[in-house]
């Protein structure tokens, strides 16, 4: 296998990956390598597009910023697993080969759980989807959708998906969320409801496929047991977004328990000294724009790192339910922190999250609006100073 070295070796070309690679080339950081398993770079923005919003002229924007930085892309190239602290095995157009480097980054993103591992019961007709499926449907190869489709979901990205059917031609029958009410931008919920006839199902999961070879119809069941059929010929999962963690999980780098993807501090250090890890495999999931935002912030701590830095022990930093999880989730001493991002369970009016450590109040922060599922919940950093190295766990908890 043919063996080859970089200075900052980046797993991921998207929004996170390419702003971090363009910061580092542009500075001066010796070789700067951005793998994609895909054909195109740029991520999931290439076939997000919407009113307002061109995914593909954002995605071809930080490729370009990359490149013209001194990065060099490669797409097509798989990390297929490590072959050493930081070295990994890679497949691509060119062949097999290692490419170890001084730095490796993490940038692999995130995905929506498909309909399998949602253990939804039923056949296995055509005409299911996950959001991202539906969108490199239509916009990347122009197939046909459906006539009728129902959507699972009703958070920002539903809304999303049902844009995308109706600009498809597709009749979006219902949308159906499990919680008590959506999730997503009041304006857009009621456009979609009132302007478009779109109804919504609340407490109400979808509990089986019908069909043999194409979609007929969905069973849905309410939470207080009543079930009924849907006609349609196509089912769109949406959210329930997971990390792209393969590669951290395969080399043994610490896990979070609520995020599911690696551990890191507040300079996006994992578990591993000299991996790195940013964007959304980190925080399942956050807009492009807050992904690129972290790329940046990544790039200081790397060349950090490169010029001897020292990987500083940490604390963890937990929640308690209602709250899901937190990120970043190891808190560093040495490391200055802007914000922490957190998910909820269930719907918070106006709640104080307070953070402590061994019993001591550290922060209480009231946040102004309802904390809603599937929406960032921002708590200040402005605390982590007063964090004891020596102590135990520090958690934060919602009321």
């Amino acid at each position: 296998m043919r063996q080859r070295h970089v200075d900052v070796l980046v797993v991921g070309a998207g929004p996170a990956g390419l702003a971090l690679a363009a910061r580092l080339a542009a500075g001066g950081t010796g070789r700067v390598e951005v793998l994609e398993r895909e054909r195109e770079a740029g991520g999931v923005p290439r076939h997000c597009r919407r009113r307002g919003f061109d995914g593909v002229a954002l995605a071809r924007l930080y490729v370009e910023a990359a490149v013209r930085a001194g990065a060099t892309v490669r797409t097509g190239v798989t990390a297929l697993g490590w072959s050493g602290p930081a070295a990994l095995d890679t497949v691509g157009p060119a062949g097999a080969e290692t490419v170890s480097a001084c730095a490796v980054v993490l940038a692999t993103g995130a995905r929506e759980r498909p309909r399998s591992a949602r253990l939804v019961a039923g056949t296995r007709p055509s005409g299911v989807f996950t959001t991202g499926e539906l969108q490199q449907a239509v916009h990347l190869y122009g197939q046909d959708i459906g006539g009728r489709a129902v959507v699972v979901g009703a958070e920002a990205v539903s809304y999303g998906a049902a844009d995308t059917l109706r600009g498809a031609g597709v009749d979006v029958v219902a949308m159906v969320t499990g919680l008590a009410r959506h999730q997503g931008d009041r304006l857009k919920a009621l456009n979609s409801r009132l302007a478009q006839g779109i109804p919504l199902l609340t407490e109400t999961v979808v509990s089986e496929l019908r069909g043999r070879g194409r979609l007929t119809g969905v069973a849905v069941r309410h939470r207080d047991g009543r079930t009924t059929i849907l006609p349609c010929d196509t089912v769109v999962f949406t959210g329930d977004f997971v990390p792209d963690h393969e590669l951290a999980r395969r080399g043994g780098l610490d896990l979070d328990t609520g995020t599911r993807g690696p551990a890191v501090d507040g300079a996006f250090r994992t578990s591993r000294e000299g991996v790195f890890a940013v964007g959304n495999v980190l925080h399942a999931v956050e807009s492009a724009a807050a992904a690129a935002r972290e790329g940046v912030r990544a790039a200081r701590h790397v060349r950090d790192h490169l010029a001897g830095a020292p990987w500083s022990p940490t604390v963890p930093l937990l929640v308690d339910p209602p709250l899901r999880w937190v990120a970043p989730n190891r808190l560093a001493p040495s490391v200055p922190y802007d914000r922490f991002v957190l998910r909820t369970t269930e719907f918070l009016a106006v709640p104080v999250l307070t953070v402590a450590q061994d019993g001591r109040v550290l922060h209480r922060q009231r946040l102004l609006t309802t904390a809603v599922p599937n929406r960032p919940i921002c708590l200040t950093g402005c605390w982590a100073g007063a964090v004891d190295p020596a102590g135990g766990p520090v958690r934060v908890t919602a009321r």
